[in-house]
């Protein structure tokens, strides 16, 4: 399982860890974000996916909060598809920066990349778990 940690330089780096807690992979899912949005360029492209990422990236952190509180199964899906859905458009304006250098951590921007892909299986398995008890 890879976890997300910020060394001492606040380059990502994974590593392997036991056990999983989704809440604190999310937490530091979000952390690296915002370490990356404040290291892009200060331009009017960068200021733009910069912005844009630091929403949808941090996102999903606290909605997934609102879903552990759900006051209904109908209720934890619908959130868990507002995580999803950030979590995706996420995954684009990385894969952007990935093509445009607006970041100077490229390195961060693969890994973030497969981190954001590894969360959207996630929720997409979750979602369909949940709707499967629905019935």
């Amino acid at each position: 399982m890879c976890k997300y940690s910020i060394d001492s330089s606040e380059s990502p780096k994974w590593i392997l860890e036991e056990g999983y807690d989704l809440e604190e992979r999310l937490l530091l899912f979000s952390a690296s974000i915002i370490t990356l949005t404040d290291g892009m360029l200060k331009s009017r492209a960068g200021n733009h996916v910069a912005a844009q990422l630091l929403r949808s990236g941090t996102s999903p952190f606290p909605n997934h909060g609102e879903a552990q509180a759900a006051e209904s199964l109908k209720d934890f899906i619908r959130k868990l598809k507002v995580c999803l859905k950030e979590l995706r458009e996420t995954w684009r304006w990385l894969r952007l920066l990935d093509k445009v250098p607006l970041a100077e951590d490229v390195v961060a921007v693969k890994e973030l990349i497969r981190e954001s892909d590894e969360l959207i299986r996630i929720f997409s398995a979750s979602i369909r778990t949940a709707e499967k008890r629905k019935g």
